[in-house]
């Protein structure tokens, strides 16, 4: 049975923390049930979102499996080279992808730019001129389908900054087909993050199939289609659900997107492969009785997890070395910040200075975002193994 593994008495006495704890059994377990699924079908290409989470040995373990790499920057470009990641299995995404970006994956010839705007691919045909190399892009196109999550987090709508409206699609397509030192590869869809409904995926499947048919009526064949990531993880109850439902993800996208012959389908995820193997460990520095609350203060804050103050994320709380009679706090960190809260009224077991706390469902978006305002050290990281 899947489950999420916690540091033992004698690990935690060697961590200094704050720092992120990775269960790199979990991890595994969430890989070979990715590979499982993808066994079942023909042509379907999972490539891992490495803004999600860039730790190396994280990295190493997801190169490993066999997944490629979904890249948003030259810097996770080179983490993912460096990570063992075949250069034929990167994609590079974002809206604003610099000249010495876009050369660094020329240089390595990686598998396809996911172009976002007209100005973009022109400037990729000319550095490929340049560098006498042929560019494999595909389009992002805004499906313009609401996705049932935060706002900061969702991106399919038909205005907004990320990539191509589905009115200027033929004619994005067109030009790139025009130039000659680019080669059009495809299509890329993705309607935001943390979606647990199955509906959302399958009105993006329909629009997809309305747009190939569309697009065959003019002639225009694709030989790929990408539809991102966005297959969230239960926040709720982690240790219940530690591996996300790969089997009904990659199902509903088989029964509903009509693939052509020889097309292949891409994906991009990241929290569902690695949210639930982190956790953020903690300790306590003060208890704080106040008129109406007890406050637990600990020596991690949104320098080091900052989802519960940037989205209102919640993410459950443990105290991993208590056995009191339960009572409730606010748990909050240590920032010149009134936001930094990780979460109110939370019923814990008696909180004594010194306990530690592990703040589940940490190992996408919690490292990776980490800073250091305040000039706060940035935290490190442990293993399981």
């Amino acid at each position: 049975m899947d489950t999420i593994t916690f540091p033992t008495t004698e690990q935690l006495s060697k961590m200094q923390t704050p720092c992120y704890y990775y269960d790199m059994a979990l991890l595994q377990q969430t890989l070979d049930a990715i590979r499982q699924e993808v066994e079942q079908y023909e042509h379907f290409d999972v490539h891992y979102a490495v803004k999600a989470n860039a730790n190396p040995r994280v990295l190493s373990a997801i190169s490993g499996a066999g997944l490629g790499a979904d890249c948003v920057s030259g810097g996770e470009i080179k983490a993912a080279i460096e990570a063992g990641f075949p250069a034929d299995k990167v994609v590079f995404a974002g809206v604003g992808k610099a000249d010495w970006e876009i050369r660094l994956g020329l240089e390595h010839d990686i598998y396809c730019f996911n172009v976002e705007s007209v100005p973009e691919l022109e400037v990729i045909n000319q550095l490929a001129a340049e560098a006498g190399k042929m560019a494999r892009v595909a389009f992002r196109i805004n499906p313009d389908v609401g996705a049932h999550t935060h706002a900061n987090i969702t991106t399919g709508l038909a205005e907004n900054k990320f990539g191509i409206s589905m009115r200027d699609m033929e004619t994005v397509i067109r030009l790139a087909q025009q130039m000659e030192h680019v080669t059009f590869m495809g299509l890329h869809f993705h309607i935001g993050s943390q979606i647990l409904e199955m509906d959302d995926f399958v009105a993006l499947s329909h629009r997809i199939n309305e747009l190939q048919d569309r697009l065959e009526a003019v002639g225009i064949t694709v030989p790929n289609i990408n539809v991102g990531g966005g297959l969230g993880i239960d926040y709720q109850c982690p240790e219940l659900f530690p591996v996300p439902n790969f089997k009904a993800y990659f199902a509903t996208y088989a029964h509903h997107l009509k693939l052509r012959k020889g097309q292949h389908l891409h994906f991009e995820l990241g929290r569902s492969v690695v949210g639930q193997c982190g956790m953020l460990i903690s300790r306590v520095l003060y208890m704080k009785q106040g008129t109406n609350k007890q406050f637990a203060i600990l020596d991690a804050g949104m320098t080091d997890l900052i989802r519960p103050a940037l989205y209102q994320a919640h993410h459950a709380i443990r105290n991993l070395t208590s056995d009191e009679p339960a009572s409730t706090y606010d748990v909050v960190g240590p920032i010149c910040e009134s936001s930094d809260v990780f979460e109110k009224d939370v019923v814990l077991p008696g909180v004594r200075r010194g306990d530690y706390f592990a703040l589940l469902s940490a190992g996408a978006y919690g490292e990776i975002m980490a800073s250091r305002y305040n000039c706060r050290a940035l935290p490190g990281s442990y293993y399981s193994e």
